[in-house]
């Protein structure tokens, strides 16, 4: 089952980019190209979604840079 999550990118000054989302508490991940964060975010998503401790949240931040993927 693939579900839909916002995800909040930025280039941090190391020249790595980072990835956060409100849609799922605890997501948190770093690659080398926009596409790695994304693979990286991907499966974080999955992993923290599997656990019996899931939660979610919806708010996001007013003027933040936001992409919908699927996980």
């Amino acid at each position: 089952m693939e579900h839909i999550i916002q995800l909040h990118i930025e280039k941090l000054p190391e020249g790595v980019y980072l990835a956060t989302s409100d849609d799922v508490q605890g997501l948190v991940a770093q690659g080398r190209t926009i596409q790695e964060t994304i693979e990286i975010a991907r499966d974080v998503a999955k992993k923290l979604t599997q656990s019996p401790l899931r939660t979610t949240r919806r708010n996001a931040a007013p003027g933040s840079a936001r992409a919908a993927y699927c996980y």
